[in-house]
């Protein structure tokens, strides 16, 4: 029986030996992971390091082409325009395809008025005789309203109220204005920027704020008109403008002698004006004004435009 016993023994013993020696390798394999593990994640973190110090470096640095840079608005040199829109600095004389009635752009303010020279002053020319023939044409901005009743005290006259065919014409008016027609295809318009009222008229009594016109497209068309003298001074208001087009309001009288004209263009959108002719002619004698398309802007309709014209 001990000799039994003492080999037992003798075989745990070896077992608990070999037990120790397996859990002592196992702790050095887990010890050598973890420092692998170690060392790569500490290589990590210095690598994450050097990428944001670079970072860092790179946003704090001065751009190269900062001290190049222009001023905000300028174009770099080389630099292309788009051709969708036209240039800010300068216009080219064509304009893309658009539609009537656009509001006016704003205009840049005109440069200041060049200094006078030292030349000696003109005397005003002395008043003209009775009956002899005046003519001047001035022009200037159309109010946003007019009232043809207080413009035109002895009569006026109003077009496209219904087509490009109607007329009104003030009641009990003098029937000095006449519509010699003119070249081209009238058409009716209702989107005018500006607006005209009247409270005395004929086949349509009054109008609070209308917009209605007539235009013709194409150049050399346009309309002709005609106001009767009668040996007094006159002053005639024509309402008119142009889209995409140069328009010419030229006034002659007919007993002869030089013309006058006035221009208005807008190359990209409309315009209008209104254009104040003075005149004095002989009874039997008249004022003819013809407003004509000079030149068009654009394939789609350049035109001129006619509201109304009012004599006092």
């Amino acid at each position: 029986m001990a000799a039994g016993t003492v080999e037992v023994e003798g075989s745990v013993a070896d077992d608990d030996h070999t037990r120790t020696q397996t859990r002592t390798g196992l702790r050095r394999v887990i010890r050598a992971r973890q420092r692998r593990r170690w060392a790569v994640e500490g290589v990590a973190v210095l690598v994450c390091l050097v990428l944001l110090v670079s970072y860092l470096a790179s946003r704090s640095a001065p751009e190269p082409a900062d001290d190049q840079a222009g001023r905000a608005g300028e174009v770099p040199a080389g630099a292309a325009r788009s051709a969708a829109h036209p240039a800010t600095d300068g216009r080219t004389g064509e304009a893309g395809p658009a539609m009537p009635g656009l509001r006016p752009r704003q205009r840049p303010p005109s440069p200041d008025p060049t200094p006078p020279t030292s030349a000696p002053a003109v005397p005003p020319a002395p008043p003209p005789s009775s009956g002899s023939p005046v003519l001047s044409v001035t022009q200037g901005e159309m109010p946003a309203e007019v009232d043809l009743t207080a413009v035109g005290t002895r009569d006026w006259m109003h077009w496209g109220s219904r087509g490009g065919n109607s007329t009104v014409r003030k009641r009990s008016g003098s029937g000095e204005i006449t519509d010699a027609g003119g070249a081209g295809t009238r058409v009716g318009w209702d989107g005018n920027q500006e607006y005209v009222r009247w409270s005395d008229g004929a086949s349509q009594r009054s109008a609070n704020g209308s917009s209605n016109g007539v235009y013709t497209c194409g150049a050399g068309n346009g309309f002709t008109l005609a106001v009767a003298g009668s040996g007094e001074p006159r002053t005639v208001q024509v309402y008119g403008g142009t889209w995409m087009a140069r328009g010419r309001l030229e006034a002659r009288l007919s007993t002869g002698g030089p013309a006058r004209t006035a221009v208005l263009e807008d190359p990209y959108t409309s315009r209008s004006a209104q254009f104040t002719v003075r005149f004095a002619a002989p009874k039997n004698a008249r004022l003819l004004l013809t407003w004509t398309v000079e030149k068009v802007f654009t394939p789609h309709c350049g035109n001129v435009g006619l509201q109304a014209v009012a004599v006092r």
